[in-house]
C-alpha cells in the first residue's frame, strides 16, 4: 500500500513537470509585442530676435573698464582746470568715443593746475568759446605716441586743433628731454600720466599756447627782399667849351672900339687907327 502511494506521487510529480515544460515552451515561442509608439509632438517655433537699434552715442552703455580721460585726470588730482575745460567744450565725451568704439590712439599734453595759474589774470575768461575748444583740442595728438617715439615723429604735429600755419605744434627729442614748442610756449614733458599703448597722458608745467589765439597780431618776420644791383650810369662826355666870337666892330667906329677892355681890344683900337691913316693918305 504505502509502495503504491509513492507511485502516485511520482507520477503526478512527472505531470507537474511536464505542464511546466509546456507552459515554459508556449510563452517563448509566443511573438513579442511591439512597442507602443508616442504620438508625435509638434515642433515649438522660438519667437522671432528683436529688431537691431542703430547704435548711437547717447546709446552706448557704460561698461566697466571704459577709457574716460577725464576720470583719470581727476584721479590724478593736480588736473581740476584741463578737466573743467575739457568738459565745458564737451571734448571728454568725444575722447570716450574715440577710444571705446574706434582704433584711434590718442596722444594728450595735459597742462597742471599750475600751468594755468602762470597765465595772466583773465586769460582764460577772455577767451570766445571756440578758442577755448581750439586750446583744448591744441593738447590732443590723433596718434599714440610712446616715449621711445618722440624722437621719430614728424614736425609740426597735427593736433585735433589743425596742422601748421599759426596752430604749429613741434616736438623734439634730445638724450631724456621732449621739448615741445609753439611759437608763444616752450616747454617740456614734466612725465607720464598714464600709457595703455592706446591713450598717453604726458603732464606738462606749461599751457600750449597757439599763435592763432594769443598772438594773432605777431606776423612772421617777411622775408628780407633779394638785394638787387645798382648799376651807375655812365660817365658824362666832356663838353666842349663855347666858342665865343667878339663881335664886329666896325672901324670907323673908333668910340666902340675904345669902350672895349683889355689887351685884345687895344690892339684892336690901334689897328683901326691905322687903317685909318693909311685911308687919309
Amino acid at each position: 500500500m504505502k509502495q503504491q502511494q509513492q507511485q502516485q506521487q511520482s507520477v503526478f510529480s512527472f505531470s507537474l513537470l511536464l505542464l511546466f515544460l509546456c507552459c515554459t515552451k508556449t510563452l517563448a515561442q509566443s511573438p513579442a509585442s511591439a512597442p507602443v509608439k508616442a504620438p508625435p509632438v509638434a515642433p515649438v517655433q522660438a519667437p522671432p530676435p528683436p529688431a537691431a537699434l542703430a547704435p548711437s552715442v547717447a546709446q552706448v552703455p557704460k561698461l566697466p573698464g571704459t577709457i574716460d580721460v577725464a576720470k583719470i585726470l581727476e584721479r590724478a588730482g593736480h588736473f581740476k582746470v584741463f578737466v573743467r575745460l575739457l568738459k565745458e567744450t564737451q571734448s571728454d565725451a568725444e575722447l570716450v568715443v574715440e577710444l571705446n568704439h574706434t582704433h584711434n590712439g590718442i596722444t594728450i599734453f595735459a597742462p597742471t593746475d599750475g600751468a594755468f595759474s602762470g597765465l595772466e589774470v583773465g586769460t582764460l575768461n577772455s577767451l570766445t568759446d571756440n578758442d577755448k575748444v581750439k586750446l583744448v583740442k591744441f593738447h590732443i595728438v590723433p596718434i599714440y605716441i610712446s616715449n621711445t617715439q618722440f624722437q621719430t615723429v614728424s614736425n609740426p604735429l597735427k593736433t585735433q586743433a589743425g596742422k601748421g600755419g599759426r596752430m604749429s605744434l613741434n616736438v623734439t627729442a634730445t638724450g631724456g628731454t621732449v621739448n615741445i614748442t609753439t611759437g608763444v610756449t616752450n616747454t617740456t614733458v614734466a612725465g607720464t600720466v598714464y600709457n595703455d599703448n592706446q591713450l598717453a597722458i604726458y603732464q606738462v608745467d606749461q599751457v600750449l599756447r597757439p599763435m592763432e589765439i594769443f598772438a594773432p597780431n605777431k606776423l612772421p618776420p617777411a622775408p628780407a627782399p633779394a638785394p638787387s644791383v645798382l648799376l651807375a650810369p655812365p660817365p658824362e662826355k666832356p663838353k666842349k667849351a663855347p666858342i665865343v666870337q667878339s663881335p664886329a666892330v666896325p672901324i670907323n667906329d673908333i668910340s666902340l672900339a675904345m669902350s672895349l677892355g683889355g689887351l685884345d681890344n687895344a690892339v684892336i683900337f690901334a689897328v683901326g687907327i691905322l687903317a685909318a691913316a693909311m685911308l687919309s693918305l
